[in-house]
Parts: C-alpha cells; structure tokens; sequence
C-alpha cells in the first residue's frame, strides 16, 4: 500500500474564487511594501555594520543593567536583546548585543570590546562573550548592493529560461509569482521585526528556486494538455494540470516542511531566522504557483498550437483531436 495524501484523482476548481485570491495576493504584496517602508527591516549586522557580541551566562538576563553598565562607554546605538530557544537549559542564558560601527573604524577595536567585557563583568562576573563578529560599513554598503543584484540577476534569469520553454505569458505570470514569494517574505520579517541578514538573502534564493521549480512542473503539464485538449477551455485545462499534479504538490511541500518545522523548533536561534524565511516561501511559493503564475497566464491567454519541433512529435498526440 502507497501512501496517499489526495486522491488519486481530483477535481478541484482552484480558479473558482480566481478573482478572490488573486486579489487577496496584491493587496497583501501592498501591504508588505507599506510594511517595508513604513516599518523598516532589522537589519542585521552584515547589512548595518558594526559589532555582535553573543554573550551567555549562568545568571538571568538583565537587559536594563546591561544598558546602564555600557552607557558610559559612549557606543553610540547599542541594541541588546535576550535570546531565548527551548532547547537551552535552564542555566543557559544567553544575550545578543549590536554595537555600530564606530566613527573612523572599520569595525569595533579589541579595546572597546575588552572594554564591553569589563562592564558587563560588573554587573554578572560569570558572563561570557561566546562570540564576536565585526563588519565595517563599507563592506556591509557593498554586501547590500550584491544581495540585491544576487535577487535581481536570479529573477531575470528565471524569466528569460521561462520564455525560452514556454511562451512570454508563461514568463510573466512566473515572474509575478516570485516577486509576490518575495515581497511577501521581506513583508513579514518587517512586521515581525526578524533579523534579515545575508542568511535570509540566501533563504530568499533558495524559495525563489523552490517556487520555480514547483510553477515549472504545472506549467510543463498545461502545455502538455493545450496539446491533447485543443478545444477545452483554457481555464479547465489549467484545472487538470493542477488537479493532475496536486499530488506531486503536497507531498513534496509537506515533506519539505515536516523537516523545516523539525528544525524551527530544534534549530536553535542562531539558523531560525533563515529556517523561518524557507518555511515560509515553501508555503506562499506553492500557494503562489497556482494562485498567482496560472491566473497572470488565464488573463493573458497563450496559443493553444504548440508546433515547435519536439521529440513526442508524431506518437502520443498525434491523433488526439477532442
């Protein structure tokens, strides 16, 4: 016995509320770029510049005193927070704080940060500076600018192998797509005020492939039914393909996610971040490749003869004329 998450066969009218979820899709692609703006990122220190010290210790956290020890200091923007993960133990508290990157410097001297510790050790003597990681703003400047090329090349790239295979229409409503996974995910990590460092840049890759990957396959099954159904109606064609792949769908995403859930949870602070960005890409790139890609190519319209050269020219098709 194989284990089935549908039916072998479906019959779902995805493009029934079509009008419904794609507009739900817009307005919340508005809503994420009015979060952006509005809201701002929490950059991380890759992107802002400055220090992260990570320190840990056997005592609670107190934030307030940690503020008033580093105040004399002079720092500039110090931002302190408690991290906190099921999997620590009870003694094991840990603390993350971003010092800017300081006039005239490239990064934090070993001075300031010995004179971090000092402070810090007056208020808990058992704390403990677990690591420390620099970035100047110069190099967090030129990091922003490629991460943004890296996302932008990809996108390009995408849309150009999407109209080579397929037709423009195709392209476009793929490209819709991802921009919509995009923005969606930049949109969240503002609400929630999540750290978006080089780490989420590589989570935005990673579900700008995965979504790709997931269109393409849906895509590949339309045309192989424009092919075999030359009279049916674009919108029923795009309901058997997705209806003939839903299966494909579930247990690939659902898969993918039982291990990104896994590690969510029993990750650790340190990857959640990036864990959080591919689970959630995972589920608005599937929902995007159905709501978003196919209903851009509905409105669009496509050719229903595809008469390129093709190696199954002349056998399965070849005389299917319903």
């Amino acid at each position: 016995m194989r284990l089935r998450l549908v039916p072998e066969e479906t019959h779902i009218d995805f493009f029934k509320a079509r009008k419904v979820t794609f507009g739900a899709s817009m307005i919340l692609m508005v809503l994420s770029l009015v979060a952006w703006m509005v809201m701002g990122l929490n950059f991380g220190i890759d992107f802002r510049g400055g220090t992260t010290i990570r320190t840990q210790s056997v005592h609670a956290v107190d934030v307030g005193a940690y503020r008033d020890a580093l105040q004399p200091l002079n720092l500039g923007d110090v931002a302190i927070s408690e991290v906190f993960d099921p999997t620590f133990a009870e003694d094991h508290n840990v603390a993350m704080i971003r010092i800017q990157a300081q006039e005239g410097e490239e990064s934090v001297t070993n001075e300031t940060i010995q004179s971090v510790e000092t402070a810090l050790q007056g208020v808990d003597p058992d704390i403990q500076f677990t690591s420390v990681e620099s970035v100047g703003p110069k190099v967090s400047a030129e990091l922003i600018r490629t991460a943004v090329l890296a996302v932008g090349i990809s996108l390009i790239a995408i849309m150009f192998y999407i109209w080579l295979r397929f037709e423009w229409q195709f392209s476009l409503g793929a490209v819709v797509a991802l921009f919509h996974d995009v923005i969606l995910t930049i949109g969240i990590f503002s609400v929630l005020q999540i750290r978006f460092d080089l780490a989420t840049i590589a989570a935005l890759l990673t579900i700008v492939g995965y979504s790709i990957n997931d269109t393409v396959v849906i895509f590949d099954r339309v045309r192989e039914n424009l092919i075999k159904y030359k009279t049916k109606p674009l919108q029923d064609v795009m309901n058997l393909s997705v209806n003939e792949t839903l299966s494909r769908t579930v247990m690939t995403s659902g898969t993918t996610l039982i291990a990104l859930i896994a590690l969510l949870i029993l990750g650790g602070d340190v990857i959640r971040g990036f864990v959080f960005a591919i689970t959630w890409g995972v589920i608005v790139g599937t929902y995007s490749s159905v709501y978003v890609a196919k209903n851009i190519v509905l409105m669009l319209g496509t050719k229903r003869d595809w008469s390129k050269p093709s190696k199954t020219e002349g056998n399965q098709y070849a005389n299917i004329d319903n």
